[in-house]
């Protein structure tokens, strides 16, 4: 698999709870990929592509680096992605 849907890629690596949730945060504009703002929850990421998401009270910068079929454990998720901004607590 080279590519997936960004709103399933959201949810596979568990930025949202669900995948309806994924389709909203895309469809609301809260999501950028390589500086573009997509609309489109269908939308392909392929790996390389730096995805900006705007949360609640934080703003996730992550780099697809792969895709999973299925829905993991969160360490699973974490390597379906790089995390180029670390949060600071």
């Amino acid at each position: 698999m080279d590519r997936q849907r960004l709103d399933k890629w959201l949810w596979h690596a568990r930025v949202v709870k669900a995948r309806s949730s994924a389709a909203a945060l895309v469809v609301a504009g809260h999501v950028r990929i390589n500086g573009v703002r997509e609309t489109a929850p269908g939308h392909a990421v392929k790996a390389g592509d730096v995805l900006t998401i705007g949360l609640d009270r934080i703003v996730r910068v992550l780099k697809v680096t792969g895709f999973s079929e299925r829905r993991g454990d969160a360490s699973a998720a974490r390597g379906l992605y790089d995390d180029l901004q670390p949060r600071t607590e």
